[in-house]
């Protein structure tokens, strides 16, 4: 008798544990399907300037180079990229070479972020140097002449690193708020011109050096360019990257995007192993994904360069994949 009395106790415990652990597990189920799973980050890019760039006007009637393109584009949308940044200048000759660029990633499910210039700011491909004035005109020409180039989603800044073209960098030449006008302007210029051709793309995204952020990038500033500062930010130490898009968060009171970050930089990160590249990478974005201020990330560059992704041949360094990692990793949070 007291025998089976054991056996009914031990069964009504095992029964009652078993109860226990499925109500726990189902409730965890129900917390969790009340949470949204989003990226890390909102933009995830990685940069092309080397190619779609420096080869503009070199590859124009070259056909054969659309291959490259593709194969680029490809290795790019298969990392879990939001964006793939194209660098082609906005000039009327090299519209059919970034019209070439954009239609692949169209095909390859990519939003642009277009980080060309005219090439007059910067004296690129042997262009006369442009005022301020001249490029404004320019900008609000460009914009409203291709509405077919651009799409919802897409990111368009007109001057990336404005500071190295133009009247020059205003750490240098002391006019901060001429500078801080100028962006202001061309921001109020490219929100209304893509209204004019009814397209939802973000402008802005004006990236900068880090010094150039911290005198530039006040409260007010930042508010008025869609209150979000990029830094383009090479530095030897991960952890320091991470420190400093928080010291500008909390300057600017703005969000941050890393607009080109990667190593090794030779006068900085001195050589490095592809294995150490890859930990380098993986340090930084570890350290980045706890800054909460920090909604996006692009990386410089995919090839050519010593930070380099993939090598010209196309084959993949051992930083693909800590890339691809975490552009495709994923958090939980509560839906607001």
């Amino acid at each position: 008798m007291i025998k089976k009395v054991l056996i009914v106790s031990a069964i009504t415990i095992v029964i009652f544990l078993l109860f226990s652990y499925f109500n726990s597990k189902i409730e965890e189920y129900h917390k969790e399907s009340a949470l949204k799973r989003i990226h890390l980050w909102d933009f995830r890019s990685v940069d092309t300037v080397k190619y779609s760039r420096d080869l503009a006007r070199e590859m124009m009637e070259d056909q054969e180079f659309d291959t490259i393109i593709s194969k680029q584009v490809s290795d790019i949308a298969l990392l879990g990229a939001s964006h793939i940044a194209i660098s082609t200048p906005y000039d009327a000759e090299f519209l059919p070479f970034l019209k070439r660029w954009v239609t692949v990633a169209r095909e390859k499910n990519l939003k642009v972020w277009f980080r060309g210039n005219f090439s007059g700011w910067e004296n690129w491909f042997g262009y006369e140097r442009m005022t301020r004035e001249e490029h404004k005109i320019l900008l609000k020409e460009f914009i409203e002449n291709n509405p077919g180039l651009l799409e919802d989603g897409d990111i368009f800044t007109s001057c990336p690193e404005c500071e190295n073209g133009g009247p020059g960098d205003p750490r240098h030449n002391g006019d901060v708020i001429g500078h801080r006008k100028f962006l202001i302007d061309e921001y109020n210029i490219s929100e209304e011109s893509f209204a004019n051709i009814d397209k939802q793309v973000q402008p802005g995204f004006y990236s900068m050096n880090y010094d150039v952020a911290t005198l530039v990038m006040d409260e007010d500033t930042t508010n008025k360019l869609g209150n979000l500062v990029v830094i383009d930010h090479y530095i030897k130490d991960p952890e320091k990257l991470a420190k400093d898009a928080r010291k500008i968060a909390e300057k600017s009171k703005g969000e941050v995007v890393l607009g080109e970050f990667g190593a090794p930089i030779p006068d900085i990160h001195g050589a490095m192993t592809d294995k150490a590249q890859a930990d380098w990478i993986n340090q930084a974005l570890q350290e980045v994904s706890l800054v909460e201020e920090v909604t996006g990330v692009n990386y410089w560059t995919n090839v050519g360069g010593s930070t380099e992704l993939w090598n010209s041949g196309g084959t993949p360094k051992a930083a693909v994949d800590m890339i691809r990692e975490y552009y495709k990793k994923t958090k939980l949070i509560s839906p607001r």
